[in-house]
């Protein structure tokens, strides 16, 4: 039997999982056990009667910093094989990209730590080789919603959650580009019709006209990603 794909969850709010995360396709991939979520509470790692996780930041300024103890000994606890990736939500983390999606799909399934207060003490950060990930140019109050982002990305992917396998790979930056626009029934709405190609039955003719909207609107919305597949390498 194949090994289901597995998360791990370290957060001082394990009541927030699996949320979203048991319902729709994810929730029915969990129920069946294609992936499982075990979520961990970091407060369990505390030694003091407060079960204090957090400290002032050395050197002063606003709010409080993650101890480098207290989370490394939450993380220790778990006992994680070492293939397992070991993720840490941060707003000053490499930008997910769908790529790196594929990648930890593919894997095991990651152990994801969700940071909150003013950061994590940068010790445990190296000590336990975690790799900060963001998932926007914006600051959140905690790493949760970007776990939950990060988690739906991969379990969609994984095999048997989509009806379709196509799914996966026809859509936004699959090949470097924004998905095309979409249409169905009816045939027009409020005066606008379904594109004629869409309705020819030549499907060369279809695939190239979704190919250039793509590239269009990939053009206009993110120039970022035509700027990065023009490098030879494709990096930025």
């Amino acid at each position: 039997m194949t090994t289901p794909w597995r998360a791990t969850v370290l957060t001082l709010y394990p009541d927030m999982f699996p949320g979203p995360l048991g319902m729709s396709l994810a929730g029915k991939a969990l129920a069946a056990g294609t992936w499982t979520l075990d979520v961990a509470d970091i407060r369990d790692a505390a030694t003091d009667k407060h079960r204090s996780v957090d400290d002032t930041p050395a050197g002063g300024g606003p709010g409080m910093v993650m101890r480098a103890d207290v989370l490394a000994r939450a993380i220790d606890a778990l006992q994680l094989a070492a293939d397992r990736p070991c993720l840490l939500m941060s707003p000053r983390g490499l930008p997910l990209t769908q790529a790196r999606v594929v990648e930890l799909a593919a894997g095991p399934g990651p152990l994801i730590v969700c940071g909150r207060f003013e950061g994590v003490d940068q010790r445990v950060i190296d000590a336990r080789g975690l790799e900060e990930i963001s998932v926007g140019d914006y600051v959140l109050s905690g790493g949760e919603i970007a776990a939950l982002a990060l988690l739906d990305a991969c379990v969609r992917l994984l095999p048997g959650v989509m009806g379709h396998a196509a799914s996966g790979t026809e859509e936004s930056f699959a090949h470097g580009l924004l998905e095309y626009p979409h249409y169905t029934r009816p045939q027009e709405f409020e005066g606008r019709p379904v594109p004629d190609v869409l309705t020819s039955g030549n499907h060369k003719e279809i695939s190239d006209w979704r190919r250039s909207q793509a590239e269009a609107l990939t053009r206009q919305r993110r120039p970022d990603l035509v700027a990065r597949s023009a490098k030879p390498d494709g990096r930025k």
